[in-house]
C-alpha cells in the first residue's frame, strides 16, 4: 500500500508536468522533486497506517537495513510488495490521465511518466549517480532514526516529513543526472506497467537501461548498510 501510493503521487506528478494539455502542462523539475517528496511522505505514512512498523517502500532501503543488522529474512516477502504496489500506483496513473496519453505525441514523455532516464546516457557515470544518491538516502534515513537523534525527541511523529524532505533534497541536489530512481521498484514496476498496460501511441520501454536503476540503488542500499553498521546508526 506503501509504495503503491509513493507511485500513483510520483509518477502522478510527472505525468501532470509532461504530458499534454495538463493543467500542470510544463510546470518544471521543482514541481515534480516537491511532488515526489510529498508521494515519499505519503507512502510512509500508508505503510505504517496499514501495519507496517518499518514502511520499507523501497528495495535498496530494506536491502541496506538487512546489511546493517544481518537479518535478511524480510527481503523478499518485502520486494515482492513493494514491486506490487509500484505496479499498481503506475496502473493508477494510466488510468487517471487516460485521456492524455492520445494528447501527447512523443513516447518519450509517455515513458518518462513511468520511470527513469539519464540526462546524458553513460553506463558507468549513471550507475554511479544511483550510487551515490541511494548512498545519502539509506544513510541518512538511518540517522534521521539514529538513537541520537530520537532521544532529542526530534524523529518521532516527524519521521516521514523528514525523510519526504530528505528525497526532496536528493533530488534536487542529485537528480539532474539520471532522474534519482534511488528505488529499483519504483523504477522496474512502472516500466513494468509501461510495458503491459495499452498506453496511447507508446513507444519501447527502453529495457536496455531499465538494469541501472535496479542494480545502483541495490549497490548503493547496500554500501549504506555497511556504513551504518560501521558507524553504529
Amino acid at each position: 500500500m506503501g509504495t503503491m501510493v509513493l507511485v500513483l503521487l510520483g509518477d502522478g506528478v510527472v505525468a501532470g508536468v509532461l504530458l499534454k494539455r495538463s493543467k500542470a502542462e510544463s510546470s518544471g523539475w521543482i514541481v515534480i522533486t516537491a511532488g515526489w517528496a510529498i508521494a515519499v511522505m505519503a507512502g510512509v505514512f500508508t505503510a505504517n497506517a496499514c501495519g507496517s512498523k518499518d514502511a520499507h517502500i523501497n528495495p535498496a532501503v530494506t536491502l541496506g537495513f538487512a546489511v546493517a543488522s544481518g537479518d535478511f529474512h524480510k527481503l523478499a516477502p518485502y520486494f515482492a510488495a513493494q514491486m506490487l504496489g509500484a505496479l499498481l500506483g503506475a496502473a493508477l496513473v494510466w488510468l487517471h490521465y487516460l485521456p492524455h496519453w492520445r494528447e501527447t505525441a512523443d513516447p518519450s514523455l509517455k515513458l518518462g511518466v513511468f520511470c527513469t532516464a539519464p540526462a546524458i546516457r553513460s553506463a558507468g557515470a549513471n550507475l554511479v549517480s544511483e550510487i551515490i544518491a541511494t548512498l545519502a538516502l539509506v544513510v541518512v534515513i538511518a540517522a534521521i532514526f539514529s538513537k541520537a537523534v530520537v532521544q532529542t525527541g526530534l524523529a518521532i511523529g516527524l519521521g516521514p516529513y523528514l525523510v519526504g524532505s530528505l528525497v526532496w533534497g536528493i533530488g534536487l541536489s542529485l537528480g539532474g543526472t539520471t532522474g534519482y530512481a534511488i528505488n529499483p521498484a519504483r523504477d522496474l514496476g512502472p516500466r513494468l506497467a509501461h510495458a503491459i498496460l495499452p498506453i496511447a501511441g507508446k513507444g519501447g520501454s527502453d529495457w536496455g537501461y531499465a538494469a541501472i536503476p535496479v542494480i545502483g540503488p541495490l549497490i548503493g542500499g547496500a554500501i549504506a548498510g555497511v556504513l551504518i553498521k560501521i558507524v553504529g546508526l
